[in-house]
């Protein structure tokens, strides 16, 4: 008796960057609260990002304020993220490599 073989479907494009950016996005936060891992809205690395963007003080951000303005550029953010696995993909290939250029 003959087993049937399935062929597995590669996987679409649609789902893997939504992957690659969900895995960007964890790597981002990651690095940007350091040291404020569960408390990301105390990262002043992050308040002073949000501040360079936005023009909101980050002196005065508080959690809430880090979560609105989030769900607002939502958009953008996604972007952002996109672009920076990217960039890192770029830089990991070697792309950037300038012979001679102090290493």
């Amino acid at each position: 008796m003959a087993v049937a073989r399935e062929k597995i479907a590669p996987e679409s494009s649609d789902r893997l960057e939504r992957r690659t950016t969900l895995f960007a996005s964890l790597r981002f936060i990651w690095n940007a609260t350091r040291g404020h891992r569960l408390r990301p809205w105390r990262s002043e690395y992050l308040k002073w990002r949000i501040e360079t963007y936005s023009g909101l003080k980050a002196d005065e951000l508080r959690a809430g304020d880090i979560f609105a303005f989030v769900w607002r550029e939502k958009g953008n953010l996604v972007r952002f993220l996109r672009w920076t696995d990217r960039m890192e993909t770029w830089r990991r290939a070697g792309a950037g490599h300038r012979p001679g250029a102090g290493e």
